[in-house]
């Protein structure tokens, strides 16, 4: 495991979404449905990101990664945000539906890796050439 992505992003996820929802609160957007959606694609594009960082291709290999990076947000949130809103912060849906955001897009990120081809056609092996 690499413990440098592991606790990295989950720092960078928590930083990030945090950022993103003080400057919602800062600026009065934070009524109705555009802010919640605006926020849930931030994440997703910020876990797709941290999905594709870990260079594996298969979803088992990604899931310690993905549920370790939610159980350090539901802390960070024990830790930072708990002082402000208290503890009925996790009674609000909407936090758990982005913890699970945290720990299911990144298996997904496989789906979304471009590997690169080259422009030639592979060599015909000399079965292929007698069948023809």
């Amino acid at each position: 495991m690499h413990y440098g992505k592991l606790f990295g992003w989950g720092v960078v996820i928590y930083a990030l979404m945090f950022l993103l929802w003080s400057g919602f609160v800062t600026y009065g957007f934070i009524e109705g449905i555009v802010p919640r959606i605006t926020g849930l694609l931030v994440l997703v594009g910020i876990m797709i990101c941290a999905g594709l960082s870990l260079h594996f291709h298969r979803w088992h290999d990604i899931l310690p990664y993905s549920f370790s990076w939610a159980f350090m947000l539901i802390l960070l949130d024990g830790l930072f945000s708990v002082p402000y809103a208290g503890w009925q912060l996790y009674l609000d849906w909407n936090v758990w539906f982005g913890y699970a955001v945290v720990a299911v897009v990144p298996l997904f990120a496989p789906f979304f890796r471009f590997e690169r081809f080259s422009g030639r056609l592979p060599a015909r092996s000399e079965e292929q050439s007698s069948i023809s």
